[in-house]
């Protein structure tokens, strides 16, 4: 097991400041001291010319999954509460309230750019000094694979600073001196969309060598290090998608699926579900729930994909960055079971507008009552990992509320999953103009029969066609409910909590008749994909994303702004107004990063 304790090498006479300095520093900020701490670590093995030993270059990846820590808890509540799904109680500290309400101030601790200089900083230093030309006596080259996962690394944590400040500057080499950090010339100010396309082309030639090629750490703080990366095909598809290259995107994360498990050749949906209890339901009074837990450990048909390992003193009050996400959205001992973020009324209202579909043992469709109370009204996602009990007696037997969600259960934070890849695969490919095919990902999952049933027969052209017989999901591996051959392996991804979703007369593909239907089925089946996210992916940290990325597609504010602003069932119109101004979607920091409102 690998420890992220005294890992670091730095050596503090020749580092003068993380290479967020030079973004302060060159906009008029007159010291290091000003953005980063003098005697803080900012770049390992900095008096060395070259990494081309396997310990100073493991101590090298290691060290910036350390630094990855900072990033993780602001990750999930910068995405999340900033969205729709979620409400605040009385016992939320100020620091979040601020995210919660657009009012990030420059004390905020979530709202400190450095954090994210200190992982590229490091990641330009490796990437830089690196000896990616040193092979083995099987004439492979050695460091190429922890070289591939560091400029992962440095492309997810450029693309979290832009979708956060709403650009940054770029920055390629590291930064060792102030003067290196006082030369503003050099460091050019992109926005989300240009810094994609230059990240886009700089990770693409290390596929498909490096996709699945992993450095082999162990464990660190208890988790397997293959979910520590961020892989290739996955982050060219974000970065594809909020690029707007649709069609590649759409590959890219099949390249993911396709090529996960190597010759098993196959990463299928798996066909876990919320379900109630049984066939024959008379009285509706128990459900199958707590099977969607995905927790945090790697198999070749896992849910989980990447997650940033919080080592032991992160997860302690007694650290400036303890790692809080447990305490704000579980009762404990640590906050006297006062939690400070709940489900918004406006994720009750989702789930329940949902029809749970399910086909009896004689055939018959039958749908859950429209009037059943806790949360067991429609969609069951919510109720599977979100529970609360009422008469709870807490310290100084005070009654309160316990609340437990499930996906807050460790200290290690979630960063991609499974059915994230397929949700955005089917949002790629709708955009791309195959609203029918992102359907299927949705409805029933998606396989090379579904394809040839449900998908081609509607698109003709020979470049239509071609296109999509590019995504070769076969039915041995991708197996749908139903068939007589195989064990079930695929479905899709609305059954995982509105039970049968094939048969559900309440879950259709939209039909047009006019002239622009292609149009409105891509608008339809976005809208799906949408709600779609709320239900599987509350609580995760993605939902303020999830709005804005189509938002700014839609060149539409008011698809955020109107949904935000309703998150508690009444609508907000002064939070409205300020978010139809774009700029305010960004968090800006000392009037020298982000857009201004």
């Amino acid at each position: 097991m690998i420890s992220f304790k005294n890992k670091f090498f730095s050596k503090a006479g020749r580092v003068c400041c993380g290479v967020a300095t030079a973004m302060v520093v060159g906009m008029g900020l007159s010291s290091c001291e000003d953005f980063f701490e003098q005697e803080s670590d900012h770049v390992l093995f900095a008096d060395q010319e070259h990494l081309n030993n396997a310990v100073d270059t493991i101590y090298s990846v290691v060290g910036i999954m350390d630094k990855l820590q900072l990033l993780a808890d602001r990750t999930i509540l910068l995405g999340e509460l900033r969205g729709d799904l979620v409400e605040l109680t009385d016992y939320a500290p100020a620091n979040v309230r601020q995210i919660y309400n657009f009012s990030i101030d420059d004390d905020n601790i979530y709202n400190q750019p450095r954090d994210y200089y200190a992982v590229i900083n490091n990641c330009n230093y490796f990437i830089e000094h690196a000896d990616t030309a040193l092979k083995n006596n099987r004439d492979e080259y050695i460091f190429m694979r922890e070289y591939a996962a560091v400029k992962a690394y440095r492309a997810w944590t450029y693309l979290q600073l832009a979708l956060n400040y709403g650009q940054v500057r770029y920055v390629t080499k590291p930064i060792l001196t102030k003067q290196d950090a006082d030369a503003e010339s050099s460091y050019e100010l992109i926005g989300i969309a240009p810094l994609c396309d230059r990240l886009i082309a700089d990770l693409t030639p290390l596929v498909p060598t490096y996709q699945r090629d992993y450095p082999g750490l162990g464990t660190i703080s208890g988790v397997d290090t293959r979910l520590s990366y961020f892989p290739l095909w996955i982050m060219l598809g974000e970065l594809n998608l909020w690029a707007g290259h649709y069609r590649e995107a759409a590959l890219c994360y099949y390249n993911y699926l396709n090529t996960r498990n190597g010759e098993a050749n196959s990463y299928p949906t798996g066909t876990d579900a919320a379900t109630w209890g049984h066939r024959q339901p008379t009285t509706w009074r128990y459900q199958y729930v707590g099977s969607l837990s995905f927790g945090n450990a790697y198999s070749t048909r896992g849910e989980l994909i990447t997650e940033i390992p919080i080592s032991a003193e992160y997860d302690s009050v007694a650290n400036a960055h303890y790692n809080q996400l447990r305490v704000l959205f579980n009762s404990r001992d640590d906050n006297d079971y006062h939690v400070s973020i709940v489900p918004s009324q406006s994720l009750k209202d989702l789930s329940e507008q949902q029809w749970y579909c399910m086909v009896t043992t004689e055939g018959d469709t039958i749908y859950a009552p429209r009037t059943l109370e806790d949360n067991q009204t429609g969609d069951l996602r919510l109720l599977d990992w979100w529970r609360t009990t009422d008469n709870f007696r807490g310290k100084n037997n005070e009654q309160v509320t316990y609340q437990q969600i499930y996906k807050f259960m460790y200290r290690h934070v979630n960063i991609w999953r499974r059915q994230m890849v397929y949700l955005h695969m089917a949002e790629a490919l709708n955009r791309a103009g195959y609203p029918r095919m992102a359907f299927k990902v949705l409805e029933e999952g998606i396989s090379n029969q579904s394809i040839a049933s449900g998908v081609l027969p509607y698109y003709t052209s020979v470049s239509d066609s071609a296109y999509i017989k590019q995504f070769d999901f076969q039915n041995q591996y991708y197996v749908l409910e139903g068939s007589a051959t195989y064990t079930a392996t695929q479905q899709g991804i609305h059954s995982r909590g509105s039970g049968d979703s094939r048969a559900n007369q309440y879950y259709k593909f939209p039909e047009f008749t006019t002239a622009d239907s292609l149009e409105l089925q891509i608008d339809s089946i976005e809208r799906m994909i949408v709600n779609e996210g709320a239900l599987e992916f509350a609580f995760e940290g993605q939902r303020f994303y999830d709005l804005m990325r189509i938002a700014l597609r839609r060149g539409d504010p008011s698809f955020l702004a109107n949904r935000v602003a309703q998150r508690n069932g009444v609508l907000d119109a002064s939070l409205q107004s300020k978010l139809m101004n774009t700029n305010a979607w960004y968090l800006n920091w000392n009037k020298k990063l982000g857009l201004g409102e």
